[in-house]
């Protein structure tokens, strides 16, 4: 069994034909999606899949696209939502400075108000960070510094040296389809190197379709190829390895109870 540990399934592209989505994916091998969150409108509808689907759980948060229209959302708000047996995660959240459609200071208060909330419930914290890795460093060991919490990298596209340093504190690293793009030497050397009992695959539909479909709107599906990559990549059979990535993901994820 394989696990999409992040996919939007209420995005366009994928809720138009969500049954059809979920469907190829169970065929192609899937047992288990993490339906995301970027935005508070969004929970009700993500959290309701999950509820319809008994093999799709949720998270609630707050993308840094999204920090500027929720500058004042309470932490009980954020904590309030995760009191559903499906909301499995805390995210996604974290720092953007490629795009910047927020203001820096205000994705920091919420990603450091998202660490609060996931070490007070113990759901992991689904971090996106892109153009950001010093201060998203600087946090997470603040952050730290306070009390453990779970933590991951989704769809990490970072330089090795960030790669290192994340594991170095106990996070976790989640590859994308971008793994399998000819022009990601550096990510797919870093892939070779995460160690086995940190390491989960995902799609991030309907972003980013690995080869051999790029291009086309990415499907939950699609993480099946990923794997099959990253097993080449690490030398090992596609089997175990998502052998290894769904028994990461239960470990992680726990209150999935899978």
């Amino acid at each position: 069994m394989l696990v999409d540990s992040h996919c939007h399934l209420e995005y366009k592209g994928l809720v138009e034909d969500q049954a059809g989505v979920l469907s190829r994916a169970r065929e192609a091998g899937v047992g288990a999606f993490l339906n995301i969150s970027t935005k508070q409108r969004e929970w009700e509808q993500v959290v309701g899949t999950a509820n319809r689907e008994a093999d799709v759980y949720a998270s609630v948060g707050i993308h840094p696209h999204e920090a500027d229209g929720h500058e004042d959302l309470g932490r009980e708000v954020l904590l309030k939502a995760t009191d559903n047996a499906k909301v499995i995660g805390i995210g996604e959240t974290g720092l953007d400075y490629f795009y910047e459609h927020s203001d820096r200071v205000t994705q920091a208060k919420l990603f450091r108000m998202h660490i609060d909330v996931a070490r007070e419930t113990g759901l992991p914290v689904i971090i996106h960070t892109r153009d950001a890795e010093d201060d998203t460093l600087e946090i997470l060991e603040d952050e730290l510094g306070k009390g453990a919490f779970p933590a991951l990298i989704h769809c990490f596209t970072a330089s090795s040296e960030f790669g290192r340093k994340v594991l170095d504190l106990g996070l976790t690293i989640s590859l994308s389809g971008i793994v399998t793009f000819k022009n990601a030497k550096d990510l797919q050397a870093t892939a070779r190197e995460v160690p086995q009992d940190r390491l989960l695959v995902e799609t991030d539909s309907p972003f980013l379709a690995p080869v051999p479909n790029r291009g086309k709107v990415c499907e939950p599906a699609f993480v099946a190829d990923t794997a099959r990559f990253v097993a080449e990549l690490r030398g090992i059979e596609t089997e175990q390895l998502a052998e290894q990535t769904t028994a990461n993901f239960t470990k992680l994820f726990s209150k999935a109870g899978l």
